[in-house]
């Protein structure tokens, strides 16, 4: 009752005259607690437009990072076809760490997930990802299965892949 009486109070003492911002309360209408209301209301909202425009930048620069990596594979297909074809039809030994490697790249390009995120969601270091998708380090059993689940493949399914990948390379 006390606190109504002081806003009772308070609006009768102020000037009809003053300017006011269309949308804003004037702070000096409001009791103590209703301003500390305003005041976290209005941090919130800063939080939520920051994180909004945090979250927009990180789409942009995935979006950034993929547009590159797709212009860098054009020129590896372009530079590969212009190699001379007795080199692309003959067979050449891949080993199993290069051929798992390359599953794994590809199974990640084609869902358009950068190594962040798989390393992410695999539990793996983003280093140790790309070495073993470039076929330079050999993964243990459990890592490519935490692995081939964060690309949303089975263990087998990704080892069949790898299989079929290996005995179209050696044709």
């Amino acid at each position: 009752m006390e606190t109504m009486t002081r806003v009772n109070e308070r609006t009768k003492k102020l000037d009809a005259s003053a300017p006011v911002r269309p949308g804003m309360a004037r702070m000096n209408e409001l009791t103590p607690a209703q301003r500390r209301a305003v005041m976290f209301a209005q941090q919130q909202v800063l939080k939520a437009q920051a994180a909004r425009k945090a979250k927009d930048e990180r789409i942009a620069a995935r979006d950034r990072m993929r547009r590159e990596e797709d212009s860098a594979e054009r020129v590896v297909a372009v530079a590969s076809a212009e190699q001379p074809k007795t080199l692309q039809n003959e067979p050449h030994d891949v080993s199993l760490r290069e051929a798992i490697g390359h599953v794994l790249r590809d199974l990640r390009t084609r869902d358009r997930r950068t190594l962040r995120e798989v390393s992410e969601k695999a539990g793996v270091s983003l280093g140790y990802l790309s070495e073993v998708e470039r076929g330079q380090k050999e993964a243990s059993s459990e890592l490519l299965a935490s692995i081939a689940q964060a690309l949303g493949v089975s263990a087998a399914q990704m080892l069949r892949m790898v299989a079929d990948y290996l005995d179209e390379v050696q044709q």
